[in-house]
């Protein structure tokens, strides 16, 4: 049985896939020994190729290549074509381009589902009615298997979409409860950073009254020291949750990293839009440079966001080996970026490079507006 998730998995009705299957489709139609040896439907006698022969050829061809994108008119065109080629007896090669155009339409069509397959029917009976009329030496089972055709390439088109929409709310589920587990865990630590420095600065502070001079200065200073830890930890926590955050938010995020001493280089190409692809690029620029701070202080660092049709790009690159794979503890944030980055089904990479450098880079897939 055909596994309908990996097919639709492997071919998605993309663009790449049709002008080479209209070139092949015409060009083998041109072929000599091709000629005539094509789909033949309706029983009407071969005739030899002339100028309408080519038009009809084109028609199923050409509207392949737009078919992706305009199914419906695409799908018109070739049926046009289709109609010349048999109704000329020319029987052409190109007469597969049909079923490639029917299943785009069952892939890609969201409405008036119902009405392209009533008018398609009537369609295809009015063409059985007029070969018949001219004499077509068709039975009635070629018509009827070559209709069952046509149906299964509709099905297939149909349950290739529907696998689709299924996938696609499997990821939206994935990616909520994803969402969820992320806020349940911040929450946790926002109430561990809470409870145990400002606990601590309680402390500190009451036992403060019973200290001498030397030590009452010493007491005061491990109160700010812990404050400071303590604001810096919300800091954190609140750059994760902050759905403000988006890639808008990144040239700032570079400013105060410049501030900070780390030399930065920024180039932004095209237009922030909203969704779910902002936020990640910002804490996927966020932990880069965060870790150039950390393990690669002073060192030259570049930071390339594109913004391309229905993705981010991320690149982020740093002169000098970073230490964060190796380091205690390290290399935890670029992990849960890779995985959240999974969720959306986007692509992750962070390593050295060859010659000592390291390098981040993402692709984020632009969701829906979150």
């Amino acid at each position: 049985m055909v596994n309908l998730r990996w097919v639709s998995t492997q071919w998605r009705g993309d663009p790449v896939w049709y002008l080479p299957v209209a070139v092949t489709l015409f060009v083998g139609s041109l072929v000599p020994a091709l000629q005539s040896h094509g789909t033949q439907f309706g029983g009407l006698p071969n005739r030899p190729y002339d100028a309408l022969a080519v038009v009809g050829i084109a028609l199923q061809c050409v509207p392949l290549v737009v078919c992706h994108r305009w199914p419906v008119a695409g799908f018109a065109l070739v049926s046009l074509g289709f109609a010349i080629d048999q109704f000329g007896g020319y029987h052409s090669f190109a007469g597969t381009a049909l079923p490639i155009a029917l299943l785009t339409v069952g892939l890609r069509l969201e409405r008036h589902r119902r009405v392209v397959a009533i008018v398609s029917t009537a369609a295809f009976l009015a063409s059985a009615i007029a070969f018949a009329s001219l004499g077509g030496a068709e039975p009635l089972t070629g018509y009827v298997t070559f209709y069952l055709a046509l149906v299964l390439a509709w099905g297939i088109g149909t349950a290739l979409r529907s696998n689709r929409v299924a996938e696609a709310e499997r990821r939206r589920r994935v990616a909520e409860e994803t969402r969820a587990a992320e806020r349940a865990r911040i929450a946790a630590e926002l109430h561990d950073v809470v409870t145990h420095h400002v606990t601590a600065m309680v402390v500190q502070a009451e036992a403060a009254r019973y200290l001498t001079d030397a030590r009452l200065d010493q007491s005061l200073t491990a109160v700010a020291d812990t404050g400071r830890l303590a604001i810096t930890d919300l800091r954190h926590l609140l750059d994760v949750i902050d759905p403000g955050r988006g890639a808008e938010a990144i040239p700032t995020l570079v400013e105060r990293t410049r501030r900070a001493g780390q030399p930065v280089e920024f180039s932004e190409q095209g237009e922030p839009t909203a969704g779910d692809a902002g936020p990640v690029a910002y804490r996927v620029v966020q932990e880069a440079l965060t870790n150039a701070l950390k393990h690669a202080h002073g060192s030259r660092t570049s930071v390339l966001v594109h913004h391309g049709d229905g993705e981010i790009t991320v690149a982020v690159d740093t002169e000098e080996a970073l230490s964060t794979v190796d380091s205690p503890g390290g290399g935890r944030g670029l992990a849960g970026l890779r995985e959240r980055i999974d969720v959306l089904d986007g692509e992750f990479s962070a390593g050295r490079r060859g010659d000592g450098g390291f390098s981040v880079r993402a692709r984020i897939p632009a969701g829906n507006p979150s």
